[in-house]
């Protein structure tokens, strides 16, 4: 397949490390980026290059695509930033050369067995807790994806008794072909980057094709709770897991008198009390119950997945509690970019909150979000490109409890000055961190670093 030189479009972290990765398997590459906004030099990318930079299999390309470069290829490689309609992109697919994401450009070398876990909220909560239960079980396990490792980065370590452990984006599965996990996972599906794939059912239709090279050897996890998922379940060609948190099922992993059980059809095993979880939120317990069915089907004792999961403490950025200030909760839910991510950190607060929201639009609707406010959330405090829309949305649904503020720091001073002991200070913006921070690690960075100041 990768019988001519490889272009690796976009210069960030995602194609730094596949660059990386195809020079040391011996590939030439040609690495690209259009370099519209990021003033790149080629000096500039050799430097990020490390060891690879001075490769003479490497030659960059900065600005734009010539017919001779698209003759010397045998497949593009593509940043899951880069939206795949862009001109250059129409063009290389027009030659029919392959357009690969990079966990598909990773796939091709790994040795071992996968896991894939996608959905629209609780990937890297789920992805995380599946791999400390994958590493305790088998040392040679590694957690990739979406979730801040590139799958590049990793595969050079894997072999035939591993399993990597991949957070999938809808951004990376829209350019798969051969990928295939043995377990994937589809947690939920609500709108979000609707700015990208345009239309709710093309953004289903990613989140569903991580199962789509499957086979009847193969496991697909999917929620039960969640209808559009449940709507999927007809194309997914694995053998479907179902987990739910609210009924007892026929055949599952299912919460049973206030615990997590599984029942393969002939026998019932309890797994752990709910009671045991020391993550917070309902949206949690599904996601315990999804990390349970995965790695039930990975092969892993029970006694394992029970020890692994009542002791998991769950990632930063997710309704991480950071510190308590004259008797007030401060808390960083800087994953929650969307509504519905949003919307559980909401309900996972246990007294009067003080909310900050807004950021980058992704062309979302707040208006459930906003529902999910009533009795909860004392005072709104907005901020970002979003903050005048989510304010009309709130306005519309007679919510009028808002303030405005120039900057994070000046929403944390805010809510410090008027927030009473007892009460909670939640960031959790339901919209992406782009124009004000470079991500949404970066922005609750800050927020913790303002907050510890107090």
């Amino acid at each position: 397949m990768l019988d001519k030189k490889v272009l690796v479009a976009g210069c960030g972290k995602s194609g730094i490390c596949a660059t990386e990765l195809l020079i040391n398997k011996g590939q030439e590459v040609i690495l690209f980026d259009e370099n519209k906004k990021n003033n790149l030099t080629e000096a500039k990318v050799r430097e990020n290059l490390k060891a690879v930079g001075k490769s003479d299999k490497l030659k960059i390309i900065l600005g734009q695509l010539t017919e001779d470069i698209l003759e010397q290829i045998s497949v593009m490689v593509i940043s899951p930033g880069i939206p795949t309609d862009l001109p250059f992109v129409m063009s290389v697919r027009e030659k029919h050369i392959p357009v690969w994401s990079e966990i598909e450009l990773a796939y091709y070398y790994e040795k071992g067995t996968v896991v894939a876990i996608t959905g629209t909220n609780g990937k890297t909560t789920t992805t995380s807790l599946v791999g400390e239960i994958m590493k305790a079980h088998n040392p040679k396990s590694f957690v990739v994806g979406n979730i801040g490792i590139p799958y590049t980065q990793q595969v050079v370590k894997t072999d035939e008794d591993s399993v990597t452990v991949a957070e999938v984006s809808s951004f990376q599965l829209e350019t798969i072909i051969d990928f295939k996990p043995h377990v994937s996972a589809i947690l939920n599906i609500t709108p979000d980057h609707l700015d990208r794939h345009y239309t709710f059912e093309n953004y289903a239709t990613c989140k569903a094709d991580v199962s789509k090279n499957q086979n009847n050897e193969d496991y697909v996890v999917v929620n039960y709770d969640d209808p559009e998922t449940m709507k999927l379940v007809d194309k997914l060609p694995g053998n479907v897991v179902y987990f739910s948190r609210l009924q007892e099922l026929d055949k599952g992993v299912f919460v049973k008198d206030g615990a997590i059980v599984i029942f393969d059809g002939n026998f019932e095993i309890k797994v752990l009390d709910l009671s045991d979880i020391k993550i917070l939120g309902n949206h949690n317990v599904e996601n315990v119950l999804a990390a349970v069915a995965v790695t039930y089907y990975m092969g892993v004792p029970v006694e394992t997945i029970e020890a692994v999961s009542t002791s998991f403490m769950g990632v930063p950025h997710r309704i991480e509690y950071v510190k308590t200030v004259n008797g007030v909760e401060y808390y960083n839910d800087s994953k929650g970019t969307n509504p519905d991510a949003a919307i559980k950190g909401i309900q996972a607060m246990k007294s009067a909150t003080y909310l900050i929201g807004g950021g980058y639009d992704k062309k979302s609707s707040y208006i459930e979000w906003i529902d999910s406010f009533e009795g909860k959330v004392k005072k709104l405090v907005l901020l970002g490109e979003t903050a005048k829309d989510i304010n009309d949305a709130a306005k519309s649904r007679g919510f009028v409890d808002t303030v405005f503020v120039e900057s994070l720091e000046e929403a944390v001073k805010y809510c410090h000055q008027h927030a009473e002991d007892g009460e909670c200070v939640l960031l959790s913006p339901a919209c992406a961190s782009w124009g004000m921070f470079d991500n949404y690690e970066q922005r609750g960075d800050m927020f913790k670093e303002y907050v510890n100041k107090l």
